[in-house]
């Protein structure tokens, strides 16, 4: 079965100049986006910085990407907040706006149990008529969306996956065992290891490395698709490096970095995210470089 969302799913960055958005970069990022391969747009998610957009900015890059994508890539708008009812309203606009999906985060902050955080998936169920992705990320969000837990809210007809960065790769097997829809996805949310979590039954990686090479997280996922494992992990490989860079200082930095490189925008972030280090540009350069992306 082949699903809405699939593939390589780049977590986008936002472009910014001057403080402001760039709208005129967003839109170049998202048709080069299209051009090489890249098989979903994911914005306003973390790597978008949306802890530091304002909700101006966070609803009018979603439907910025909607009307650029305009259907020929699905967008899945990250809609995420500790606070149920902005989630509900994040969802609501996203929707309006014409996203395909949204992604919404465990509660952070709150530490909410696992019955907290299933009243709070379903509430956001309740009120959008959208596929909801649920973001299990317990390193940024402290709470951990457990199997148990996914496998009650995958009952709700709207669940439609999970955005797995726990970096536990038996996670997915033991999931599988407790979910039994066919249309269930499960995509990484670790660019090191998405061949692997495919293995484990993925069909995709939200991916933060296609922001710079995603003709090669395409070809990667595409190789996965049809089963090529062997080539597939070859150029994992070559990806490695690249992909231990981008989260080698705070993200999106390094992300950022290499794509004003690329020409796609500045490398400007938001406080508390900061410019990296001279040592990181050389070694971003560098890898870059040996991929032929420069």
């Amino acid at each position: 079965m082949t699903h809405l969302f699939h593939g390589s799913l780049v977590a986008l960055i936002t472009p910014f100049r001057n403080g402001s958005l760039d709208e005129a970069a967003l839109e170049r990022m998202i048709e080069w986006h299209i051009k090489n391969g890249t098989d979903a747009i994911v914005p306003a998610g973390t790597t978008g910085e949306c802890p530091t957009l304002t909700h101006e900015e966070h609803m009018r890059v979603i439907q910025l990407t909607a009307e650029v994508a305009h259907g020929r890539v699905p967008v899945l708008a990250g809609a995420g907040s500790n606070n149920p009812v902005e989630a509900v309203a994040l969802s609501q606009a996203a929707e309006r706006a014409g996203a395909d999906g949204v992604l919404h985060v465990a509660g952070y902050y709150n530490r909410p149990n696992q019955q907290g955080l299933y009243a709070h998936f379903k509430m956001v169920h309740e009120e959008t008529s959208l596929p909801i992705i649920v973001y299990n990320i317990p390193g940024r969000a402290v709470v951990n969306v457990l199997p148990e837990t996914l496998a009650k809210l995958s009952e709700l007809p709207r669940i439609m996956g999970v955005k797995d960065a726990t970096g536990d790769l038996e996670r997915p097997w033991i999931e599988r065992q407790l979910i039994k829809r066919d249309d269930f996805i499960w995509l990484s949310g670790n660019d090191s290891t998405q061949v692997s979590y495919n293995v484990a039954g993925g069909c995709g990686c939200i991916s933060v490395t296609a922001n710079i090479a995603p003709a090669l997280v395409a070809k990667v996922q595409r190789l996965t698709a049809e089963g090529k494992w062997e080539e597939a992990r070859k150029q994992q490989d070559r990806l490695m490096e690249l992909h231990k860079l981008m989260f080698k200082e705070p993200s999106p930095g390094p992300a950022k970095y290499a794509a004003s490189l690329l020409g796609l925008c500045t490398e400007e972030t938001r406080l508390p995210v900061l410019p990296i280090s001279d040592g990181l540009r050389v070694e971003i350069k560098k890898a870059m470089k040996d991929l032929e992306l420069i």
